[in-house]
């Protein structure tokens, strides 16, 4: 039998292992570009896509949902941001749970769980996270997407030097290009972020919405955490919350700054009539001193370097052993959207939840009871 030589038999073990790698990395991108179903509860009244009102978006990964909750009783409305960040998942759950759950008893509630629908197709470069992970409902497991704080570069590319912003020329890290929460009010013919900015801040104006809520999660040692980030004009609403809110968890309110531009507490505030506020709770992952993050630390927050830290004094919130858990972190964002409805009181009328879970019923019962079951 001849031999094969051994420049052909390393050739060719080498076009398999490409081949292999090829079809791995196709499988792993076609995983990220999978979303995982929300089920609409009788609440959703209707839905619209986010290109409706940024023509450009329609086909592209930037494109994205915008459920309706209408009570049919006139009064104020509600816009609720989640996804902005989607490694931020407590404000996507927080969000979900709403087009499953809530029905309003007047005014209208309007939810984009994916507001940068790109950033939930990839992950954070040189993080490592977990591309899923798992919440335990009535009826068993769901999953859900893990993603990065940026547009996914496949779809915006190549990042500048240094980001201009276009409304008010400040000059940012060229990376914050495709950071959403950087990005607002947006530009029509502009970047794929700023083009979804753009959709978001005209769905406003159209809209004509009472109160906008992105919701949020920041590191345990980051200054502004567990607080409520408002703009001047909705100060007194977030102070009037707050009140409320002091009852049942930590929790304070800090002013929007005024030469901090993009973020959707100061332009939209800037740009529309809207209350503009912005929720932070406290998650491990989202620091620098953490272990690895896996699907059951996204979910438990538990930790043991943020509790070693907390004892040294190095962090701006306790941090128990038992972790800063996702239906704490949920509690916190849906305990404090339904009292800025209770707090409202102007021109455009009320705007009334409904039967909603208070903040202990969250915690006792889990986010979990508050999601639909997989179907």
């Amino acid at each position: 039998m001849k031999k094969i030589p051994r420049h052909i038999l390393t050739a060719s073990l080498l076009t398999l292992f490409v081949i292999a790698m090829v079809v791995y990395l196709g499988l792993n991108f076609r995983s990220m570009k999978e979303e995982e179903p929300i089920y609409p509860g009788p609440g959703v009244t209707s839905r619209e896509m986010l290109s409706k009102y940024c023509p450009s978006l329609e086909g592209t990964s930037g494109d994205t949902e915008i459920y309706i909750l209408d009570s049919g009783v006139p009064g104020a409305s509600m816009l609720v941001l989640g996804g902005t960040h989607p490694n931020e998942p407590s404000g996507f759950i927080s969000a979900i749970s709403l087009i499953e759950t809530l029905k309003p008893s007047a005014g209208v509630f309007y939810v984009i769980p994916r507001a940068n629908n790109s950033a939930f197709t990839c992950n954070d470069p040189q993080e490592g996270s977990p591309q899923r992970f798992t919440i335990e409902t009535a009826g068993g497991s769901r999953w859900f997407r893990f993603g990065s704080r940026a547009t996914n570069p496949i779809d915006q590319w190549p990042d500048s030097e240094v980001y201009v912003h276009a409304s008010s020329g400040q000059t940012l890290s060229g990376s914050e290009i495709r950071n959403l929460n950087r990005a607002y009010p947006g530009r029509e013919d502009g970047t794929l972020t700023e083009k979804v900015a753009y959709g978001i801040t005209q769905f406003i104006l159209k809209h004509d919405v009472t109160i906008t809520v992105d919701l949020h999660e920041a590191s345990p040692e980051y200054t502004t955490v567990n607080a409520i980030v408002a703009h001047e004009n909705a100060m007194d609403l977030a102070t009037l919350s707050l009140w409320e809110l002091e009852d049942v968890m930590k929790i304070s309110v800090e002013a929007s700054p005024k030469k901090l531009h993009g973020l959707t507490h100061r332009e939209l505030g800037d740009f529309t009539s809207t209350l503009a506020l912005l929720m932070e709770t406290a998650n491990a992952s989202q620091g620098r001193l953490h272990g690895t993050v896996t699907p059951e630390m996204i979910v438990t927050g538990q930790d043991k370097f943020y509790v070693r830290a907390g004892r040294y004094g190095a962090l701006t919130v306790d941090y128990p052993e038992s972790g800063i858990g996702m239906s704490e972190r949920c509690a916190r964002h849906l305990t404090a959207l339904f009292e800025f409805c209770r707090a409202y009181d102007g021109p455009a009328g009320t705007i009334d939840p409904g039967d909603v879970p208070g903040y202990k019923d969250i915690l006792t019962n889990g986010i979990g009871a508050y999601l639909a079951s997989p179907k």
